[in-house]
C-alpha cells in the first residue's frame, strides 16, 4: 500500500501515513469484530440467518431511532446482534472528515467490519446516512446477505424533528457540505425496504419495518 501511494502521490512521507492509518484501522477492525464475538460466544444464528441491515437516509430520518429499537427486539428474541451507528464509529475515528472520498472510504470500513460479524453468524445493524450510491454499493458487495433499508423521511420533516441541532447551525452558516443541504444525498434507486415515516408515529414505522425484514430475508422474527 506504501509504494502503491508514493508512485501516486509523489511523496513518501504520505505514503507511509496512509500505510499507517490503513494499519491502524486493520488492527482496530479486527480487534472489535473478536471483542463482538467473544460476546456473543454461544449465541449464534444459523446459516443464511445473519444479514446486514444497512439503515440510511437523510440525518434526522430516524436510522438510529428505528436500528435502536430494532435492535433490542431482537435480542430480546434471542438472536445474536451488533449495531454499528455513524455517530458512534466517528467517535472511535474522531479525524474521519467530511469530503466526499472521506465519507466514502467511511463508508467502506464500516461496510468491511458489518461484513465480517455477518460471516461470523451476527445480524448487523448498521445506520449510517452513507449518502452515495457508490459507497452502498461496494458495501453490498462485501456482504452475502446485504438489505438496504432507505428511511424516506423528507427534507422538511427532517429540519422540523432537528434532534441534534444540526440543521439550526447549518442554517446560522456554522455548518458546511451538510447532507441534503449542500451537499447531495443520493437516493437509493432500489432499496429492498422502504420506511417512510412522514407523519406517522414511531411504533407504525417500526410495524411496518418489522414486516419489511421478514419479507425480504424470510426469517420469522416475531413472536
Amino acid at each position: 500500500m506504501g509504494f502503491t501511494a508514493f508512485f501516486f502521490i509523489g511523496n513518501l512521507f504520505f505514503a507511509l501515513v496512509i500505510s499507517c492509518a490503513e494499519i491502524v484501522f486493520g488492527f482496530a477492525a479486527s480487534f472489535l469484530v473478536r471483542s463482538v464475538l467473544q460476546n456473543r460466544a454461544g449465541k449464534r444464528n444459523r446459516g443464511n440467518d445473519s444479514f446486514v441491515l444497512w439503515f440510511t437516509g437523510l440525518s434526522g430520518a430516524g436510522k438510529s431511532t428505528l436500528a435502536n429499537k430494532l435492535y433490542g427486539y431482537l435480542t430480546a428474541r434471542g438472536f445474536a446482534v451488533e449495531r454499528l451507528d455513524g455517530d458512534t464509529v466517528r467517535s472511535i475515528f474522531p479525524n474521519t472528515g467530511f469530503t466526499r472520498d472521506e465519507r466514502d472510504n467511511h463508508v467502506k470500513r464500516v461496510g468491511y467490519i458489518a461484513s465480517m460479524l455477518e460471516k461470523n453468524g451476527v445480524i448487523v445493524l448498521s445506520s449510517f446516512i452513507s449518502p452515495y450510491r457508490e459507497s452502498r454499493l461496494a458495501v453490498r458487495n462485501m456482504c452475502r446477505n446485504f438489505v438496504e433499508i432507505y428511511i424516506a423521511t423528507s427534507l422538511d420533516e427532517c429540519r422540523k424533528r432537528d434532534v441534534k441541532g444540526l440543521y439550526e447551525k447549518v442554517g446560522r452558516g456554522e455548518i458546511k457540505n451538510f447532507t441534503g443541504i449542500d451537499d447531495p444525498y443520493e437516493e437509493p434507486l432500489n432499496p429492498e425496504i422502504v420506511v417512510e415515516t412522514d407523519g406517522k408515529p414511531l411504533q407504525e414505522s417500526f410495524d411496518h419495518l418489522i414486516r419489511e425484514i421478514q419479507r425480504v430475508t424470510g426469517i420469522h422474527i416475531t413472536g
